[in-house]
């Protein structure tokens, strides 16, 4: 007699298993425990057999006759059922072991000791977040061009352009080394050059202003591990927000540790400008100082001391650390700073001479000659305020900004 729905459901442990037979020799069997498994027993080649077919009620009865009668066709041809179903864990395993993902995190686990642990952490980070939810558990030699590129649209999407690139790049990185390894066999990434529109650089430069992402900043600036001038002149680049030319041009004759101030002459406004220097910024200016305090230039280069460092070194910093250049670049401090501190409350006059911006009104300009020394007592105020905020966000404190 052929098993019901409800004689299923129904059917209660015992002290003992015992087998509640359905036909074809597919049976139930009931476990002490409460526990259902389906069950085929066969015959081939004189031996008596058993095959699972799943367990009670994940497996339901259709379900479980369909693959009673899946597994008499392959009896039917001489073929042992079991056989068949080894070979396909086998074939699942080795599929498994073979993902994208799989691969992915065995290429980065391999070269990630030798980057900086900054960038190592964007690469996987990447990886984690916009790759491996669309492609990470297919088989890599699987992905055709037209999947990976589904997956790269998703980034391309949001306004990430760079980062799309950045992620496809990565991702031939990933299938270069599985074809090197023996698990794959081409590059799907050749085939979507041109997929992806070229990113063009925004003039109004990338910048950061989510509090948590500043805070995310300030510690890979804290951790950066390149050249001590370089370091210097990153940790720096937050705290005075201005120009990079500016910055990497410093001179140690334009400089008052003692009064705390960093008065020079901009080129670009042809106007004098001063700026007041935080507590943090003097004591990363006097540590500096014996090293490159007998030349000119603060941020000296690496072979030339007579020469500023290159013009590039900051923004190679983020890079190494991962930030993407539709991410942040070395201009972005300055907006950055504006737009935080223009939501804290201060006045936008004390912003606008704080950021050198030129006046736009000649006439008005030529009558404000000691115009670089306008709002000093605020603008001091305001820069020490500044980088106590910037400290708090990088020890990982919620900081709530309070109006000036």
């Amino acid at each position: 007699m052929k098993l019901s729905d409800t004689a299923t459901r129904k059917a209660k442990s015992e002290a003992k298993p015992y087998k509640m037979a359905d036909g074809g020799g597919m049976y139930l069997e009931v476990m002490p425990n409460g526990s259902k498994y389906w069950r085929l027993k066969y015959r081939l080649a004189g031996k008596e057999k058993r095959l699972a077919l799943g367990v009670y009620p994940d497996v339901t009865l259709a379900e479980a006759r369909n693959r009673r009668d899946e597994a008499r066709k392959l009896l039917a041809n001489d073929i042992d059922p079991s056989a068949v179903k080894q070979a396909q864990k086998a074939a699942n395993v080795q599929h498994a072991a073979n993902s994208f993902e799989v691969i992915a995190r065995e290429w980065f686990d391999r070269h990630s000791p030798n980057w900086k642990e900054n960038h190592s952490s964007k690469v996987i980070s990447r990886l984690e977040k916009d790759i491996f939810p669309w492609i990470g558990a297919m088989p890599i030699s699987g992905i055709t061009p037209p999947i990976l590129l589904a997956a790269i649209r998703r980034i391309e999407a949001r306004g990430a352009l760079e980062t799309a690139h950045r992620a496809l790049a990565t991702c031939g990185q990933v299938f270069r080394y599985a074809v090197a390894t023996g698990r794959a066999e081409r590059d799907p990434t050749g085939d979507l050059r041109g997929a992806l529109p070229p990113y063009k650089k925004d003039n109004h430069f990338a910048a950061i202003t989510d509090p948590k992402k500043v805070g995310e900043l300030m510690r890979d600036i804290d951790g950066y591990q390149g050249s001590y001038i370089v370091k210097s002149a990153f940790k720096l680049s937050p705290l005075l927000f201005v120009r990079p030319g500016e910055l990497r041009k410093m001179e140690w004759n334009d400089l008052d540790l003692d009064a705390a101030e960093w008065c020079y002459f901009i080129t670009k406004t042809g106007t004098q400008h001063l700026v007041p220097l935080c507590k943090q910024a003097v004591l990363i200016l006097r540590e500096l100082q014996p090293l490159t305090g007998r030349g000119k230039y603060v941020f000296h280069g690496e072979r030339d001391h007579d020469r500023p460092m290159s013009d590039n070194a900051i923004r190679s910093a983020l890079r190494r650390m991962g930030w993407a250049n539709d991410e942040m670049t070395p201009h972005g401090f300055r907006a950055m700073a504006s737009t935080i501190l223009d939501n804290m409350g201060y006045k936008q006059e004390w912003l606008e001479r704080q950021l050198a911006h030129e006046e736009p009104n000649k006439v008005k300009a030529a009558y404000k000659r000691d115009a670089w020394r306008m709002y000093l007592p605020e603008r001091i105020s305001m820069m020490q305020a500044w980088a106590d905020y910037l400290d708090n966000l990088k020890a990982g404190a919620e900081v709530i900004p309070l109006h000036a």
